[in-house]
């Protein structure tokens, strides 16, 4: 006779009894690395036709996005006679060469514009990290002086600015014009990544500070040693949010610098592909017809994009723990 009550689920009974399911009724393989998850068991099991059409999208949606960036990686990497020979953008590889990242990695204006670029990104990062960081943990603490104020004031500048004019007399009453401040400090920091931080601060139990307070430890320390070790995902998924901001900002530069040496590496890009002006050192190449002035652009383009794309995949692991548990559950 057995045991189990007529009715129950096969499903159920393998989820209960993990052990019961598989042959010989030993101890389930683990899964492996790449297994799928387990199977809820009031989900049913995908159709062949859902399965082909979701690898259909996805497919597509990849080439969407790959094909473009082939176009201008392999564009950049061609000589002048296969763009000419193509009628513009390149598709099919052919005869590739690295003279255009050679010219332009060999000194000049992109070379300068890309160490500005960086140390704008690296200095401003961790500026806006550190502020937003303290700015979240004390407004953590909801009995603290003035919280409630505080927190209102910054949530009406989500909706509020004072506009681009008042911006600027601001900017050129301190005296940060043509200076790489004023790339830094006018958006140094962003009240949506100050509440996302916030929110999963606010998720951290508050038994781990207490301990550390009657143990002796300021707010500093328990910042330090326990609120940051645990936030290490909204951390990383912040800092890429401010990092891929600052390396992607012309518009400060535009408007505060008036030094073309001084100009970060988009600004240059916009000057090379709109306006069709070749930094500075290539235009003798140009015209002698040793660089093809579309495979200097499609460099530049590839140049500015290569940080980015080299550090998302290492963050990308973290935005769901990051963005949405301190999103949600705030």
């Amino acid at each position: 006779m057995s045991l189990t009550e007529p009715g129950t689920d096969t499903a159920t009974r393998a989820a209960e009894d993990p052990g019961a399911s598989g042959t010989g009724g030993g101890a389930p393989r683990p899964p492996g690395r790449w297994a799928a998850p387990p199977r809820p068991v009031w989900e049913e099991e995908p159709t062949r036709a859902g399965l082909a059409g979701k690898g259909i999208a996805l497919t597509a949606a990849c080439l969407a996005i790959l094909f473009p960036l082939w176009i201008v990686i392999v564009t950049s990497l061609s000589s002048r006679e296969t763009i000419a020979e193509a009628g513009g953008l390149v598709v099919v590889p052919k005869d590739l060469t690295f003279i255009a990242y050679q010219e332009l990695l060999g000194g000049g204006q992109v070379q300068r514009a890309a160490l500005v670029s960086l140390g704008v990104t690296l200095v401003g990062t961790l500026f806006s990290m550190t502020v937003s960081v303290l700015c979240a943990y004390g407004l953590v603490r909801t009995n603290s002086l003035g919280h409630r104020w505080i927190l209102l004031t910054l949530l009406a500048t989500m909706f509020f600015g004072a506009g681009l004019i008042p911006t600027y007399l601001l900017v050129q009453a301190l005296g940060l014009t043509d200076s790489y401040l004023a790339l830094i400090l006018p958006s140094a920091v962003s009240v949506f990544n100050i509440l996302v931080l916030r929110s999963f601060f606010m998720n951290i139990s508050p038994e781990l500070m207490d301990s550390a307070r009657i143990d002796g430890a300021g707010d500093l320390r328990i910042l330090w040693q326990i609120v940051m070790p645990l936030s290490r995902a909204v951390i990383a998924v912040i800092a890429l949010f401010y990092a891929v901001g600052y390396w992607s900002a012309w518009f400060n530069a535009s408007i505060y610098l008036t030094d073309q040496e001084m100009m970060p590496l988009q600004n240059v890009m916009i000057q090379l592909v709109q306006k069709q002006e070749p930094p500075a050192g290539l235009g003798q190449q140009i015209k002698t017809g040793q660089l093809s002035p579309l495979s200097v652009q499609m460099a530049v383009m590839v140049l500015a994009l290569l940080p980015v794309a080299v550090v998302s995949p290492f963050v990308q692991k973290h935005f769901r723990k990051g963005m949405l548990t301190g999103a949600v559950k705030g």
